[in-house]
């Protein structure tokens, strides 16, 4: 995919502007008053544009559908149309760092919520009988003890688990995919290296991971930045 099909598709914003109060644009027909796509090319057109003008409405930028619409037929039509090469290329640049400006702000904020939210968890959590912290700032908690050995950094484990955030949101689960994991110790988050080294096969802790040990600012997939990250882990072998 070309950088411009990509700023295109995920970053270029909402087709409702200027819409009238049932959706439709000024002076056009409701969707509700539209014959409904029938063919495959019809159907596959009205997804595409769908798709498209929703991620734009999501993505809050303002344009100008009319101009979206005539961009459209243009590109169809060949030639350079009302911008040259040059010209498209410079204002998809200044879109793609507008969006970059504003996302960073909002990941900015996020991530302070995020980090205010953990360190109060944590301070509380640290408070409750049978949870340990150490020098590092993880804690843990000793749901069953093992009577076997103990993993090093370098080993490769096999390993149940669960994680969720703070607020019980769960984000991954062994269990939930119905199989173990099997990594290397030396290849997870830092939370996860030294908490599996205080493990004894066939233990079960739960591991509190401040978000230093965990994955920091950038987070990861539904884990947002600076959070704090609970996990159940049963330690089944080492490999």
């Amino acid at each position: 995919m070309t950088s411009s099909l990509r700023i295109a598709c995920a970053l270029i914003p909402t087709l409702l502007v200027g819409c009238s109060p049932d959706g439709s644009a000024p002076g056009e027909v409701s969707v509700a008053a539209q014959a409904k796509p029938e063919s495959m090319e019809q159907r596959a057109s009205y997804s595409i544009g769908y798709n498209l003008g929703r991620t734009m409405r999501d993505q809050g930028i303002d344009v100008d559908v009319d101009l979206i619409r005539q961009g459209i037929s243009d590109g169809f039509a060949g030639g350079d149309g009302i911008l040259d090469a040059e010209e498209r290329q410079t204002a998809l640049g200044e879109l793609q760092q507008e969006v970059q400006t504003r996302m960073s702000a909002q990941k900015d904020v996020e991530g302070s919520a995020n980090r205010e939210a953990g360190a109060a968890f944590l301070a509380e959590n640290a408070r409750k009988e049978g949870v340990m912290t150490t020098d590092t700032g993880l804690q843990y908690e000793v749901l069953e003890a093992g009577a076997g050995a103990r993993p090093a950094a370098t080993d490769t484990v096999t390993v149940h688990y669960r994680g969720t955030l703070i607020d019980g949101t769960e984000f991954d689960s062994s269990y939930g995919r119905g199989q173990p994991a099997q990594f290397p110790l030396n290849r997870v988050i830092p939370g996860w290296t030294e908490g599996l080294q205080l493990m004894s096969v066939g233990a079960k802790y739960k591991l509190y991971v401040p978000s230093e040990l965990g994955y920091g600012a950038n987070g990861s997939g539904e884990i947002g930045p600076h959070s704090t990250l609970i996990f159940e882990v049963e330690l089944i072998s080492i490999d």
